[in-house]
């Protein structure tokens, strides 16, 4: 999934042009034909976020007939998000997209808001399903899974011995992503890349990365390690960096460009995903703008056009998923790494 030029133009210019605003607040009072969406965020102050909000302004911006109120509170806590949503109910906004600091908590607030007409969903971190009427996952469990394999595949061009290095034993998401890994595994393109083990790093720093130092001296013929965690991929290519083996063996898996730039610059990484935030504020934008229009219901079964995200389908409970991880390498580490 690449970006124009002209899209990474929009992209480094929206902070720019919201940066103009004191935090939190929406730009001055619009013709009374455009609608009001609310994009409510975990904290303000976030890169992630803010990238989302520089989505949603894009959004906003070709729709015509939108705009954006990005807000949320000083404290990642579900008490101050319910003081911000409280405050757009009294405001009268057309739509709420959150993500939310809590699930359950939220439900109360959000109903509310669902009783005054105002159309509520959550992206990122979901509010439970009766408190809004769809999620936007960034991506799936499947297609998570599958583009880890993929990107090390294209790497190594399908071959090689290949670990995995993971959070916790008991994380859920991880042990999910890992299972959705092994069935793309399964098929006949992966067959002279094979899986020799997984080991976890729980999340710690040090800790994954004297795994990453024990998969090293273990497994001499190893070329690939997938590390489907933001903590343990940074660890590993440190790893690989600090051992000299920079070109003979590769890491991958989930990161953040801030913090995967030296490893991708340094060639202990050829690509890494995650999702974009970008996309994502710019899809629950278009989403909500959709359900304002009566353009979509967010009903399971049925899809939603999400500008140039295409057509969105709804599934079980009202969850959908945006698209694949969004893929970084050298070609676009630089940009990337400034903004989240």
């Amino acid at each position: 999934m690449g970006m124009t030029r002209r899209e990474i133009l929009k992209v480094l210019g929206a902070g720019a042009a919201a940066g103009a605003l004191p935090a939190g607040l929406a730009a001055p009072a619009l013709a009374q034909d455009k609608k009001r969406i609310a994009m409510v965020v975990k904290a303000l102050g976030i890169g992630f976020f803010d990238a989302c909000r520089d989505g949603g302004l894009e959004a906003a911006k070709e729709l015509g007939n939108v705009e954006l109120i990005y807000t949320g509170p000083t404290t990642t806590t579900a008490e101050a998000q319910i003081q911000v949503i409280d405050g757009l109910i009294a405001q009268r906004v057309d739509a709420i997209a959150i993500s939310a600091n809590d699930p359950n908590a939220l439900v109360p607030v959000c109903k509310k808001a669902l009783q005054r007409g105002i159309k509520v969903i959550s992206f990122d971190s979901g509010v439970a399903p009766e408190g809004r009427i769809m999620h936007l996952n960034p991506s799936n469990n499947q297609l998570i899974g599958a583009k880890c394999v993929q990107m090390m595949a294209k790497t190594l061009k399908n071959e090689g011995e290949v670990a995995i290095l993971s959070a916790t034993a008991q994380a859920t998401n991880q042990n999910i992503w890992i299972e959705e890994m092994k069935k793309e595994w399964a098929k006949p393109d992966y067959a002279k890349m094979k899986l020799v083990t997984t080991v976890y790093g729980d999340d710690l720093a040090d800790k994954s990365y004297r795994e990453t130092q024990g998969l090293l001296k273990a497994y001499p013929n190893l070329k690939g390690i997938i590390a489907p965690t933001s903590v343990g991929i940074v660890a590993a290519a440190k790893a690989v960096v600090d051992a000299g083996l920079v070109g003979k063996v590769y890491v991958s898996g989930l990161g953040l460009p801030s913090e995967m730039k030296g490893a991708v610059l340094a060639g202990a990484t050829d690509t890494f995903a995650i999702w974009n935030p970008i996309d994502l504020g710019y899809s629950a934008t278009m989403i909500a703008a959709a359900l304002v229009a009566g353009k979509a219901d967010g009903k399971p079964e049925t899809s939603v056009k999400a500008g140039r995200m295409g057509d969105i389908k709804i599934g079980a409970g009202g969850d959908a998923a945006m698209a694949d991880p969004f893929t970084f390498d050298k070609s676009n580490i630089e940009q990337f790494a400034k903004i989240f």
